[in-house]
């Protein structure tokens, strides 16, 4: 190749890369942000209970678990951007009102729960931040938390366009960081953190095997798939820009799974070793999420425990955003009313209505004094695994459509794994319900 035709080559070449560039960048966003908001309080709570039980030993279990997550919610971003449709108005068109009607009202008693569940993650924050301000009355303190957090939900989810939406829930994203300072602030020992990595564990033990099913089951949600369709098709997602698409889902997804590490290398190198030197009375219990950061005062230091109450004061608020506005989308699909953020108030009245409804309502419970919280957080995580292995099936059905999906369907070999993946995920889910009422004895 001569000079000048290399010179021209790199002229030609260069504005494609940048576009490229550009391209992905105007592109990412439902993949990072659904992922992230995964790691909400009841993932939180699950993933710091791993560690504090079992140390690093469960570790090796969030590799399986990253790759079945970017296998499902690529197959949702990828219908999104081939068919422009959400997952609720393809389930109607092609399955009918009626299982429509049954998805829709599993989904939304499950997301009431949960969204209840996220402020009270707010609310088991708020000792934390409380003990860093004087004379302030603590009860007091969690009440105007949990309100200040439902009104800030609401009002940056209806007054903003998507885009100025999406930039704050980036901003969310990048808070959950905290969980990895914490994590190196309390030095873990490298060494047992790379074999509890890379050498599988296995143990007999109930409560084992009940911790697998729950890492499992906090990783995917039914919620997330119907998100990140919804959010590809209103970001304008096309075949054409698919590709870049697929990157989103897949950095969200590692992301995710990183920072869920990194909470459980915080709690095994903390209240895990910990426990291991002191008598049964005086082992540190972790039956919420805000007992991590109480927990972490002590044995590291205030500032180790400030991070991570920040984290979950984060993660509790950024998915009140998103599980509220995720049926919300649903309930529009599945009716044909109008919906999207970049559309106003009065344009899209059902959508911005339902919305606030989950918002007040989930705030509400926890606010008022003697709601059955627990209850409300128990019923809603059964819902969700009855749900989840029929959203699954449902899926795959949809995604080997080729009147749908063209070109674009499952190849052979994904669907193996696909299907065993789901097979794997509707097994453990109905063993984690069945579990729920009957819990086993422990051993």
């Amino acid at each position: 190749m001569s000079a000048e035709t290399a010179v021209v080559e790199r002229k030609r070449t260069a504005p494609s890369s940048w576009r490229t560039i550009v391209m992905f960048l105007s592109i990412v966003g439902p993949g990072i942000i659904t992922a992230n908001a995964d790691n909400d309080v009841g993932g939180i709570l699950t993933y710091s209970q791993a560690g504090a039980q079992f140390g690093y030993s469960l570790l090796w279990l969030l590799i399986p678990v990253t790759l079945v997550l970017i296998i499902v919610q690529e197959m949702c971003a990828r219908m999104g951007a081939i068919t422009g449709k959400g997952l609720a108005d393809l389930i109607r068109e092609n399955f009918g009102v009626k299982l429509t009607f049954w998805v829709l009202l599993l989904f939304v008693l499950g997301d009431l729960g949960n969204t209840a569940a996220e402020f009270a993650g707010v609310a088991s924050s708020a000792p934390i931040f409380a003990g860093y301000i004087p004379f302030v009355n603590a009860e007091a303190f969690k009440i105007a938390l949990v309100a200040g957090a439902a009104a800030f939900v609401f009002t940056t989810v209806t007054r903003g366009t998507y885009k100025i939406v999406e930039r704050v829930f980036f901003a969310f994203c990048t808070v959950y960081l905290a969980y990895v300072v914490s994590a190196l602030i309390v030095h873990p020992n490298w060494h047992d953190v790379l074999g509890g990595t890379f050498v599988p564990h296995f143990s007999r033990s109930n409560a084992y095997v009940v911790m697998i099913i729950a890492v499992i089951g906090t990783t995917i949600s039914p919620w997330m798939q119907f998100y990140i369709q919804a959010a590809v098709v209103d970001k304008g997602v096309r075949e054409a820009d698919y590709k870049y698409s697929r990157i989103d889902v897949v950095a969200g997804a590692i992301w995710t799974d990183v920072i869920a590490y990194f909470i459980i290398v915080a709690c095994a190198a903390t209240i895990y070793v910990h426990n291991l030197h002191v008598p049964a009375a005086h082992q540190i219990q972790v039956n919420d999420p805000g007992d991590v950061a109480v927990a972490l005062q002590p044995l590291v230091g205030k500032f180790a425990a400030l991070l991570f109450a920040i984290g979950l004061l984060n993660a509790a608020v950024f998915t009140a955003s998103i599980l509220p506005l995720s049926t919300a989308y649903y309930v529009c699909e599945a009716f044909g009313f109008e919906r999207g953020i970049d559309h106003h108030f009065k344009d899209a009245p059902i959508f911005y209505s339902f919305y606030l409804a989950l918002v007040v309502i989930g705030a509400g419970v926890v606010i008022l004094p003697g709601a059955p919280l627990l209850a409300i957080i128990f019923y809603s995580q059964v819902a969700n695994g009855m749900l989840l292995p029929i959203v699954l099936v449902l899926m795959l059905l949809l995604v080997n459509n080729r009147r749908l999906m063209g070109r674009y369907v499952n190849g052979l070999v994904l669907n193996v794994i696909t299907w065993a993946s789901v097979v794997i995920v509707a097994v453990l889910t109905v063993i984690s319900t069945v579990q729920s009422f009957f819990p086993p004895p422990s051993s």
